[in-house]
């Protein structure tokens, strides 16, 4: 480890300069207004400054109201808004498209949920047509085979093993492309049984 010494002839340096620059220089003499006068004449004589536009009048004011409810002060406008041709800014943008409109109104329970929102509670598979006991978040129940309608994504129902559900669901990226997924569902096992 360095130690630092300090140099007293380093300081002694800066101080002498900058005693110097304040010390050595002449105070350059300010303008005055009348400089300022003689050099606006000057200006406008030699043709480099082009003289002032007039003032334009100011536009008339509107007659303005208060109202008597909330006692604020109003401005008549010669503006009314005219909504013909545009959309209602409070409307969804599913309800302007009809093949949506038709798939929401006809879509199940399960089909309101993600399929994270969603737990498999049961599994019986060792039949001709396995089935899943699906809960949702409210606790409700539902009973899903093969081919079954699950998720948000147009989700169905793929294979059904042991403790596995495996759901096919179609995603649209923003460009407006397809792209399928496969999801697996697992039954939560319960610790000692």
């Amino acid at each position: 480890m360095m130690k630092r010494r300090s140099n007293g002839a380093g300081v002694i340096v800066l101080a002498a300069l900058l005693g110097w620059t304040l010390g050595c220089g002449e105070e350059a003499p300010t303008p005055t207004v009348s400089d300022f006068a003689n050099a606006r004449e000057a200006a406008k004589t030699s043709g480099k400054v082009k003289p002032r536009r007039k003032a334009r009048a100011a536009p008339a004011e509107r007659p303005t109201r208060v109202d008597p409810i909330s006692g604020v002060e109003q401005v008549a406008s010669d503006y009314n808004y005219d909504p013909t041709g545009k959309r209602d800014p409070f409307r969804s943008f599913i309800w302007d498209r009809p093949d949506r409109m038709e798939a929401v109104a006809e879509s199940g329970p399960l089909e309101q949920f993600d399929l994270s929102q969603l737990e498999v509670v049961a599994v019986v598979w060792r039949t001709g047509n396995a089935r899943a006991l699906v809960e949702d978040p409210s606790g409700d129940s539902y009973i899903v085979g093969q081919g079954a309608a699950i998720g948000k994504n147009q989700g169905r129902v793929i294979s059904i093993d042991d403790n596995t559900v495996v759901v096919k669901e179609i995603y649209v990226d923003y460009l407006g492309q397809e792209t399928t997924k496969d999801i697996e569902m697992r039954m939560r096992r319960t610790e000692g049984g």
